[in-house]
């Protein structure tokens, strides 16, 4: 059958019409009308999203259209949003799709009733019946799922630390009435019996520490209450001994004999020896070289060795220690130690030579504290003489020897011990000694400094600290310069050199600080990052190390921030204001100063 021509021009059209659709492709995807947390939900949940910069058919972009209401709509649920007003348009001009969602959240579902309990042993439990009283979202709030998985899980999270191992949930319901925008939440837990602290094995591969010296740090008693902040405190107790690389301890409820639950502790060995070579650099010492030994455990009864050497420009120092597990009180160490130590700096002129034997203990999570004796004899510049025709320079030197008890004690309450944003620190030293006991003089002295981290919006820091020191004795001449005060410094006043603060003498080879009987120092720094990791400071240190009358010195100065893995590195320039010896001081240090 031959076909007319019309006939076969309407037959061309049709085919054309059944073809396939033309190819759409979406560039943007923008949500409008919700804040940044609902947005990025809505986000997150679009398949239009996903199909960003996709070659789609027709049909495709209209079925990903009309799925975005409904994404949208389960995308605010979990913020309390159940019937909100929903519009998606497309634009397109001749080019990629943009399609807008524009949302009104409309009226939140807010919670109607909330019943929220804990039945059995730990209904009676005091710090539960808290956790309960703290649980959130409360009648009248809006149903906010993130913020109620959240108070679920911690309080399940608190039933399992405190020692409830087979708790569960005798109901756990959320109900949702859209026509009165209400929820009613009925979560119940089941706690069942609270089980108790078991036998606790030490396990090591290959031994290095005796059983029995790792049991005494093991502090509560078999068949005391569980709690899983016990075992935190026996990790941490452990990570401090410096013996092991791994620790791994593990309460193993499914053994539990009756209530008591054994623990298992594996111990992995770190490396016996560590030693350390470098150069150092220090604004009060000049370049030098730093070779040091350290043996982590000497023997199966934790005994510990350093040697270490500092030889630099202007200052050298050998130390050697000796370091005795001590558990039977507190958690701490017996340490012997000797130190040789030279001076020879802008400000300083001195030879030491220090033993010392202490006992520290850590009082609680916030305070340690240090006991010890020193005995120390030094040699000090005093002053230089002539031969009565100022001909002949002769340096004066004094001798000293005192033997004398201190206490320190220290105080660190931070959030971030590497950066801290919250922190409170702070040290006093009580130490005094007496003529013809081992002392060349009678003398009493405190000294107590203070550190304080405020964090101010997301990018800045505020850092106040604070010294005082007064030394107690009627013949400061007598007290060599280990035990006096001075000031100046990188934590001290940064516009002036390190011991730059102080009464002087006046010799020929320059003026020599002496030292005070007293000191007082304070500092405001205010830090601004610009990213996680780079940031500048500026600050002001005053301060005045003086035997009656202060003679204050005010140094300001800026710096770089670096927030390193082992704390800030921190890069200073200061100038004093009252007639420093140099125009500019600079300082390189890292850490923080807790």
């Amino acid at each position: 059958m031959r076909l007319s021509p019309t006939a076969l021009a309407a037959a061309v059209l049709m085919l054309a019409a059944t073809g396939p659709a033309q190819a759409a492709q979406v560039s943007r995807v923008d949500i409008v009308g919700l804040d940044e947390a609902m947005t990025e939900n809505v986000r997150v949940s679009l398949s239009l999203v996903d199909a960003i910069g996709d070659e789609l058919s027709g049909r495709r972009l209209a079925y990903l259209v009309r799925e975005a209401e409904d994404e949208t709509r389960e995308a605010l649920e979990p913020f309390g949003y159940y019937d909100p007003t929903i519009t998606v348009e497309r634009t397109r001009d001749e080019g990629p799709v943009a399609v807008t969602v524009a949302v009104q959240p409309g009226t939140p579902v807010r919670v109607r009733r909330a019943d929220v309990a804990i039945l059995g042993e730990g209904a009676r439990d005091r710090y539960l019946r808290e956790e309960l009283a703290d649980f959130r979202p409360q009648p009248g709030d809006v149903l906010d799922h993130p913020t109620y998985e959240a108070a679920k899980t911690r309080i399940t999270r608190r039933l399992a630390e405190r020692g409830y191992f087979d708790a569960g949930f005798a109901s756990r319901r959320v109900e949702v009435t859209r026509a009165e925008n209400a929820a009613d939440i009925d979560l119940v837990w089941e706690s069942g019996v609270r089980y108790d602290m078991g036998e606790v094995t030490f396990t090591q591969d290959p031994r290095i520490i005796r059983p029995q010296l790792l049991e005494q740090l093991v502090y509560w008693d078999t068949g005391s209450y569980y709690h899983q902040g016990k075992l935190d405190r026996l990790r941490q107790s452990l990570a401090r001994l410096d013996y092991f690389a791994s620790i791994d301890i593990q309460p193993r409820p499914e053994d539990a004999q009756g209530t008591l639950v054994p623990v298992t502790v594996e111990l992995t060995p770190a490396k016996r020896s560590v030693y350390t070579a470098g150069l150092s650099y220090g604004t009060d010492s000049g370049a030098g070289v730093r070779l040091g030994l350290e043996r982590r455990y000497l023997n199966q009864r934790g005994h510990k060795a350093l040697a270490q050497l500092d030889y630099a420009q202007q200052r050298k120092t050998l130390t050697l220690q000796y370091r005795i597990p001590a558990f039977a009180w507190l958690d701490g160490w017996y340490t012997f130690s000797a130190q040789a130590a030279d001076e020879q700096t802008d400000y300083q002129d001195s030879r030491r030579i220090e033993f010392v034997g202490s006992r520290s203990g850590e009082i609680n999570e916030h305070l340690t504290a240090v006991a010890s004796i020193h005995a120390l004899r030094e040699r000090w510049l005093y002053r230089v003489a002539d031969d009565g025709e100022g001909a002949l320079a002769i340096p004066d030197y004094r001798y000293a020897t005192f033997t004398y008890p201190s206490l320190r004690a220290e105080y660190v309450d931070a959030d971030d011990v590497l950066f801290p944003r919250d922190a409170l620190a702070g040290t006093l030293l009580l130490r005094g000694g007496v003529e013809g006991a081992g002392s060349d003089a009678d003398f009493a002295q405190a000294r107590a400094t203070a550190h304080w981290y405020r964090g101010l919006g997301d990018n800045n820091r505020l850092i106040v600290r604070g010294e005082l020191g007064h030394t107690f004795t009627d013949t400061v001449v007598d007290m060599p310069p280990s035990l006096r005060f001075f000031a100046g410094g990188d934590r001290s006043i940064r516009g002036y050199a390190y011991q730059e603060v102080s009464p002087r003498i006046d010799t020929d080879f320059g003026p020599y600080s002496v030292g005070a009987r007293n000191v007082a120092t304070a500092s405001v720094e205010f830090e601004h990052y610009f990213n996680d990791n780079w940031g500048a400071a500026g600050f002001v240190d005053s301060g005045s190390a003086f035997d009656e009358t202060p003679d204050w010195r005010t140094g300001v100065g800026v710096g770089v921030r670096w927030r390193s893995p082992v704390g800030p590195l921190r890069l200073d320039v200061a100038h004093g204001l009252d007639d420093p010896d140099s125009d500019f001081q600079l300082y390189l240090s890292i850490g923080t100063a807790l």
